[in-house]
């Protein structure tokens, strides 16, 4: 079937097409050259409109444990935001965490078709992938977390060669199914469980006598080694406490230009300036980042609302368990290889504390010069539910909305920002990096998050709109692969996705001081550690991508 969208002014920033008019072709769930001598079998109008890929986001906690314990400790949020059943849904609940179906549904919805757990833990991996086998809609994938693993710290204490580690971390994240690696709080989650309740980046872990700092440069240089493609994701150290920012600019410098991503930094960025002893770091990390072309990052935006904080930081989790709200909270082990955090939370703009987050995370935003080196997030659900991105985009484009918003504020955050004489807004174009194009090179993925021949027909079409949260939080069309399954801002089918993976190649003769381990101190034997394709493919639910690492042939 040959498929034809019309007249839409496309923004394809891995194309070098910016606001241009446009046919599009899609045959096969591709996108293709316009057929000589063949008319389409279906055309849409959309002159006019704007068209991008697909959106993908690169860090968001929909699959894994926590996301479980979320539901369970919240069932007053379900209650606020429910599904109906449909002929072509299925029914669900969740606001700041919702269900696996409502998940896939209201991304699709918003025009998005992949996204990225950035946490799955390789001995709770199959129940990861599991879940996100059931959110629909969406192409997926997961970081898998290391750092704070008994076998990898055993390793560094020995002093192992690099090769060892490299061999070990391939063997991992094969194990695992995952796209990439990701470390939270470099060896911190295991100092945890040695009773030290915070870990600087070269304070040693007590039992181990590993630093933050030799971890990050270990792992940073078996991802480039290794040849995959997404740089290592870090938690780092010492997330929410205000000074973090030299820990920060200390990280940046501490892995010797090497490709590194940091996620979530608007919550690594705090200074101790002023009557409150919290400040802005946003300018300092900025300036950082622009001059260090190894770095990306994601920003981890707060959103002024309900809702849940969950994190394998169990050391920062429990350090932030007094001000739950609601006042409940989990902290928890897991396998003596990580953790789990869960604290309730609601960011409140009359906080002073809240009030400077915000503004902290929209200056990262807009003052980092790169827009391929910087994705837009809010940790979800962290700094607030993957639903509030249309704001968080408005806030981007449009300076007096966002400075009419800052005047709502706490009025002592007001004093402590540069917010309101940042000129900047973002362009659509610079949208579609950073929603897009930037989000599916980074992350390694071939034929997504572009619109030229032979790219897969993930392809968003919105409507014109000044007011730019109306235009992205409804869009008029979703293609996945080709089919529509967006109309109007509602989903007309259900379709699945593909899981991202990448297998870089290791010494098979690790397998074997790894049985030994598995047999001595593991719950489970190593064949059952690892997770085989057919049980992510199981019941027909999408499929399996393995992208290529650098310099392997395709």
């Amino acid at each position: 079937m040959l498929t034809k969208l019309t007249g839409g002014i496309v923004y394809d920033p891995a194309n070098k097409v910016n606001g241009k008019q446009k046919d599009i072709y899609i045959k096969d769930g591709k996108i293709v050259n316009k057929p000589r001598n063949a008319e389409p079998d279906k055309e849409y109008n959309i002159k006019g409109k704007v068209v991008m890929a697909g959106a993908i986001d690169l860090h968001t906690h929909i699959g894994g444990g926590k996301g479980n314990i979320a539901r369970m400790l919240m069932p007053e949020n379900h209650r606020i935001d429910p599904v109906a059943h449909t002929d072509i849904r299925r029914a669900g609940t969740g606001h700041a965490m919702p269900s696996t179906f409502v998940t896939g549904y209201r991304y699709a919805e918003m025009g998005y078709t992949a996204a990225f757990e950035p946490a799955v833990l390789p001995v709770n991996a199959r129940q990861a992938h599991m879940e996100l086998g059931d959110v629909p809609m969406l192409d997926k994938g997961g970081y898998v977390l290391m750092g704070s693993d008994d076998y990898f710290l055993r390793l560094m204490t020995a002093k192992k060669d690099q090769q060892a580690i490299n061999d070990y971390v391939a063997w991992t994240i094969r194990a695992a199914q995952g796209v990439g690696i990701k470390v939270v709080n470099p060896g911190g989650i295991n100092a945890f469980k040695f009773n030290q309740r915070q870990l600087d980046l070269d304070e040693k872990n007590i039992h181990y006598n590993v630093t933050p700092r030799d971890i990050l440069k270990s792992l940073a240089t078996a991802i480039k080694e290794l040849g995959i493609k997404h740089p290592l994701h870090v938690h780092g150290s010492n997330l929410g406490v205000p000074g973090n920012v030299q820990t920060t600019l200390d990280s940046i410098a501490g892995v010797d230009g090497l490709p590194v991503h940091l996620t979530h930094v608007q919550f690594h960025s705090y200074g101790t300036e002023g009557d409150f002893k919290f400040s802005s770091g946003a300018a300092q990390i900025a300036e950082s980042i622009n001059k260090n072309k190894n770095m990306s990052v994601d920003v981890g935006q707060i959103m002024f609302g309900q809702t849940v904080t969950a994190s394998g930081d169990n050391q920062r989790q429990y350090a932030n368990h007094g001000i739950a709200s609601p006042n409940k909270w989990v902290c928890m082990d897991i396998e003596c290889d990580a953790g789990c955090g869960l604290v309730p939370f609601k960011y409140r703009d009359q906080n002073f504390v809240n009030a400077l987050q915000w503004t902290i995370g929209l200056e990262i935003f807009l003052l980092v010069d790169d827009p391929w080196r910087i994705f837009l997030t809010t940790d979800h659900p962290n700094g607030a539910p993957f639903s509030s991105y249309p704001h968080l985009i408005r806030l981007l484009m449009d300076k007096s909305f966002r400075n009419d918003m800052l005047a709502t504020i706490h009025p002592e955050a007001q004093k402590m920002t540069t917010l309101a004489s940042i000129e900047r807004e973002y362009s659509m174009q610079e949208i579609a990096i950073l929603t897009r194009a930037g989000a599916a090179k980074i992350t390694g993925l071939v034929g997504r998050g572009a619109l030229g021949k032979d790219d897969w027909a993930d392809i968003t079409v919105y409507t014109e709109n000044e007011n730019r949260e109306k235009m992205f939080e409804k869009p008029d069309y979703v293609f996945k692969n080709g089919e529509l399954v967006v109309k109007d801002g509602e989903i007309v089918k259900t379709v699945w996705g593909t899981t991202h993976v990448v297998r870089p190649e290791y010494d098979k003769s690790v397998e074997k001081d790894l049985k030994k381990y598995f047999d001595k101190y593991m719950t489970m034997k190593m064949g059952n550690f690892t997770i085989s394709d057919d049980e992510i493919t199981e019941d027909g639910r999408g499929s399996i991508t393995v992208h290529p690492t650098v310099g392997e042939k395709v």
